[in-house]
């Protein structure tokens, strides 16, 4: 480039001047600090191996990089926040305050005057029928009326765990739902099938078969609120018992086609290259036999899915 030793003494001055300007110490620790700015600064002099027109003003300015655009930018966009924030802060309010006054009305009605009762249940008193017969208040603010009719109890107090009018009041009560319409079923005939429900349950039938195979499975689901499955996973399990000593050596052929990505864990005792390859459940050693009258966990599977 065509040299002017006048324009490079100014250009020399100029960059003596700049240095000061950012570094006070003139050490080399206070130049590392400050060398984006002494770097931004010497840009601004210098382009393409001109020297630019500028003065030390306009060079810190440049540098400063001050942008009145930015700056209103940046207040309307700190008023709008305190806007936001200060209509979050008054509809937090108005919920609290709806609240407490969805609360009083609540707690009005509830000790304005004894809700009706039927008094069924032998257990229940006074309280517990309050609780489960209390009607409720509709959109509108004007309570629901009932469709059943309520017992001509009125004031004077009342005797709770009543054992021996069980029945009556029973009857009475359904003789109520009766004239409504209702099937009504005795109490007593009601529990002649749960309790034996509960028997067959609490007792199971034990296995008559030399060979019986016991198939365990849990599911664990997680679902949105909408209905949409969230995680499910499930986990399997296969006891083998035998309770006769000539089955002890069994082979049992299970089918594992899976296309899901189920993963299937044998026990240790059990031969992992035969249930590979065909598909049985039988011991290493062929010698020694299955235990007799135990389950014998053969088998796990695991699969967990977002499908």
């Amino acid at each position: 480039r065509t040299s002017n030793i006048l324009e490079d003494l100014e250009t020399l001055r100029l960059f003596s001047r700049l240095i000061p300007e950012y570094c006070k110490n003139m050490d080399e620790q206070d130049i590392i600090d400050n060398a984006f700015n002494l770097i931004f600064a010497f840009d601004e002099i210098i382009a393409l191996g001109y020297r630019e027109s500028v003065n030390l003003a306009q060079i810190r300015t440049f540098v400063e990089m001050d942008s009145h655009e930015e700056k209103v930018f940046q207040a309307v966009r700190q008023t709008q926040e305190r806007e936001a924030k200060q209509k979050m802060k008054e509809k937090a309010r108005e919920l609290q305050k709806a609240r407490q006054e969805a609360g009083r009305k609540g707690g009005g009605r509830g000790g304005s005057g004894a809700p009706p009762s039927f008094g069924f249940g032998g257990g229940m008193g006074s309280t517990g029928a309050s609780v489960a017969v209390t009607d409720s208040i509709g959109a509108s603010g004007e309570p629901q009326k009932p469709s059943y009719l309520a017992t001509g109890r009125t004031g004077g107090p009342t005797k709770a765990l009543k054992l021996g009018s069980k029945q009556k009041e029973w009857d009475t009560f359904a003789d109520q739902l009766k004239q409504e319409g209702e099937n009504i079923s005795s109490p007593t005939s009601s529990k002649s099938p749960t309790s034996s429900a509960k028997s067959a349950i609490s007792s199971p039938a034990t296995p008559q078969e030399p060979v019986c195979l016991n198939v365990e499975e849990k599911v664990t689901l997680v679902a949105q609120r909408d209905g949409g499955l969230q995680n499910m996973e499930i986990h399997g399990l296969v006891q083998l018992r035998i309770t006769e000593e000539q089955f002890a050596r069994v082979k049992i052929l299970l089918d594992t086609h899976d296309d899901k990505g189920m993963q299937i864990q044998t026990h240790p005792n059990i031969d992992k290259e035969l249930f590979k390859t065909r598909s049985h459940v039988a011991l290493k050693n062929p010698s020694k036999p299955f235990p007799l009258n135990s389950d014998v966990g053969v088998l796990k599977w695991r699969l967990q899915t977002q499908d």
